[in-house]
């Protein structure tokens, strides 16, 4: 192998290994971080991927941590078996991304209707799960929106169940992440969301926010359309390139190979004629 193909070989090979430990590195973070809000917990009530995103975190850093170590050990000693099997689950992650875009555009209703059922569940569970009562309350402050389609859907679940027979406190009320935040206020009123279920929408808009976290975050993504497409181009522009340099270090890879056989030929012919 003469030295210009040498240093090409080095560059493909060591940017491979670099992108994909760097991704190693992270995923391996959100690993401990799953596990440390999993272990953190009084209890475990919620234990399903959807409503409990310590699990999900899991989930998602062992796949991404399989997935990487596979390109990183494969890229470094060169295992064609290793970055084959990188570049295929690659390759089936980009074409279930690109069926999910597209079912997403052509089936939006039925999507939006399955992300309602999911964020209802979500509110069923509040206060079942520390992480999902995080995330809830995290949303309704970041988007300004209260409940899925409106306020008054806290009345599902049994804390802020707008009924007498409710022993609750928090009874005919919202949670605290739904209330409106005054810019010159100094002392947060946590228990502002209180019976704000008894009173007309017109005046309980003055409180809390009324409007529905999935309407907020449709028009938000609308609004957004040109971030969400760029960080979108640069997940899969991510993924090409690192499916390209592991393809390209397999095509090296087998060229190297294919030079040592056919010199160990001449050199068994030349040691054949010799003898």
């Amino acid at each position: 192998m003469n030295t210009k193909r040498k240093k090409s070989f080095r560059a493909v090979k060591y940017t491979l290994f670099v992108c994909c430990y760097i991704f190693w590195v992270f995923s391996a973070a959100l690993i401990a971080v799953g596990i440390y809000a999993k272990v953190a917990k009084e209890s475990d009530v919620v234990d399903t991927l959807i409503a409990d995103p310590a699990l999900l975190l899991i989930i998602v850093g062992s796949l991404m941590f399989t997935i990487t170590f596979f390109g990183c050990f494969g890229a470094l000693r060169n295992i064609s078996l290793l970055l084959n099997m990188f570049v295929g689950i690659l390759l089936a992650i980009l074409l279930l991304q690109v069926t999910a875009a597209v079912m997403g555009l052509l089936f939006s209703e039925k999507v939006q209707e399955r992300t309602e059922q999911l964020m209802m569940k979500a509110i069923v569970r509040y206060r079942d799960d520390q992480d999902l009562e995080n995330v809830i309350d995290f949303v309704q402050k970041k988007f300004k929106c209260c409940g899925v389609d409106s306020f008054l859907d806290w009345s599902k679940n049994m804390y802020f169940n707008s009924s007498d027979q409710n022993p609750s406190l928090e009874a005919y009320g919202v949670p605290f992440s739904c209330c409106i935040r005054l810019k010159n206020e100094t002392v947060f009123n946590s228990m502002c969301g209180y019976e704000t279920q008894k009173i007309k929408k017109s005046v309980a808009s003055r409180l809390i926010y009324t409007t529905g976290c999935l309407d907020e975050i449709v028009w938000w993504g609308k609004q957004n359309l040109l971030l969400v497409g760029v960080m979108t181009l640069v997940l899969l522009f991510l993924e090409i390139c690192m499916m390209s340099l592991a393809s390209v270090q397999l095509c090296q890879i087998r060229t190297v190979l294919q030079t040592r056989r056919t010199s160990n030929r001449t050199r068994n012919l030349c040691c054949n004629r010799k003898s």
